[in-house]
């Protein structure tokens, strides 16, 4: 409960991004890590990842379709070189009702074919970056599982101010498009020992689920 009087309300923290707290019910959330867990084994499971400017805090798999730095691949061309496991149907309906919920309007006809699931150790980190890869403007839907983390959220100029950090939880959506959907964001950080206990789960995993533009 985190010690609320109140409970915590939906926010936009820039015009087309959208904070929705406690989206997802613990139900929901224990079946997500359980997915995640059978999804990360390999082949093409969770892996390093290595950028021209360094190697990432924060370990990755994919589903649908493989990034790599900085475009996307049929197989993981930067880990094993396995196909990539398919994206399942419900990720596609989830990131649709995600796209309702934030906006009160659905998403449009292209499918949610990409996920990019990224486990944070308390050590983790993500700098400021754009979700610019992709051939398709519909909006980018982010789910939160086990620990919080200090979430900030920029605009489409620069890595710089202005900015706002945002506290997102364990069952936290996230959702930015329109004006927001090139905005640079990362995660300056995790708060450990903050996951629901029931999940059983150490770190943070963030789901981030995107329409490729391709299919």
């Amino acid at each position: 409960m985190h010690g609320e009087l109140f409970p915590r309300e939906r926010a936009e923290t820039a015009p087309g991004a959208v904070h929705l707290p406690d989206w997802l019910d613990p139900t929901a959330q224990a079946a997500l890590v359980e997915d995640c867990r059978r999804w990360a084994r390999p082949p093409a499971g969770l892996r390093t990842v290595r950028t021209p400017g360094g190697t990432m805090t924060a370990r990755q798999f994919c589903l649908g379709l493989h990034w790599y730095p900085y475009g996307y691949a049929r197989t993981a061309v930067d880990g094993d070189g396995a196909p990539v496991k398919p994206m399942p149907p419900a990720l596609d309906a989830l990131a649709r009702e995600a796209v309702l919920a934030a906006y009160g309007t659905p998403a449009g006809p292209e499918p949610y074919d990409i996920a990019l699931v990224n486990f944070y150790d308390a050590d983790a980190r993500m700098g400021m970056h754009r979700d610019a890869d992709e051939h398709s403007d519909a909006p980018v839907v982010s789910l939160s599982l086990g620990d919080s983390c200090v979430f900030r959220f920029g605009t489409a100029a620069s890595r710089g101010r202005p900015y706002r950090d945002v506290e997102l939880r364990s069952g936290d959506l996230f959702v930015f498009g329109g004006p927001a959907r090139h905005a640079y964001h990362g995660v300056t950080r995790i708060l450990p020992d903050t996951a629901p206990p029931e999940l059983g789960l150490t770190g943070r995993l963030n789901i981030t689920l995107r329409v490729s533009g391709t299919a």
